[in-house]
Order: structure tokens, then sequence, then C-alpha cells
């Protein structure tokens, strides 16, 4: 029971590190209240708020992994490579097809809710 209540400790360690350290992370996190503002402000429904609900965490992960790439490469190299280059464009590309995914996701929710309150 220790090693799993230690294996939370490490885990919550890391999501707060990448949320102090990120300011990306920080930036995904307006975006996920805004989004959560915007669906209780619209009622959307529960199959709904799945959606956006694992639509946010798929981001907050993507970064969150995007940060520990990052962080093994410069641990391993600190020297131009373009390898390494390569490996943080990847984790960053990562990101950023989550995040496009997030803005379809809220085109195709929150967006015609929106339209037909205004």
């Amino acid at each position: 029971m220790s090693r799993l209540i230690s294996s939370f400790a490490c885990a919550i360690k890391g999501v707060l590190y990448a949320i102090q350290s990120g300011t990306n992370m920080k930036i995904h996190l307006l975006a996920a209240a805004t989004a959560v503002a915007a669906g209780w402000w619209l009622k959307i429904t529960a199959l709904e708020w799945a959606v956006i609900s694992m639509t946010i965490f798929f981001v907050l992960a993507a970064e969150t992994f995007n940060s520990a790439v990052e962080t093994t490469v410069d641990l391993v190299t600190k020297e131009r490579n373009p390898l390494a280059g390569r490996a943080k464009d990847l984790a960053a590309g990562g990101v950023l097809l989550a995040a496009v995914n997030a803005l379809v996701v809220a085109g195709l929710i929150l967006l015609p809710k929106a339209l037909n309150r205004l």
C-alpha cells in the first residue's frame, strides 16, 4: 500500500511541477477553465461533458509528456543535436495536435450552442 501511495505522491508532484514551471500548461489550464465555464453556461449534456473532459485531459497529458521529453533530452545532452531537436519537435507536435483537436471539439459542441444563445 505504501508503494501505491508513493506512486500517487510522485504523480501529483509531477503534475504540480508541470503547472508551476510550464507557461504553456498555464495557458492550457486557462483554456480548460474557459471550456468548463462555457459548458456550464450552455448547459451541455452529460455526453458532451464527457467529450469535453476527455479533450481537456488529453491536452494536459500531452503537455505533461512534452515537458517530460524536453527534460529528458536536456538531461542527456546540452549541446545542439539534430536528434534531440527532433525529439522535442515531435513532442511539441503532439501537443499541437491535441490542442487542435480541442478546438475542433469546442467548435462542434460549444460553438453551435453559444450561437443559439446569442
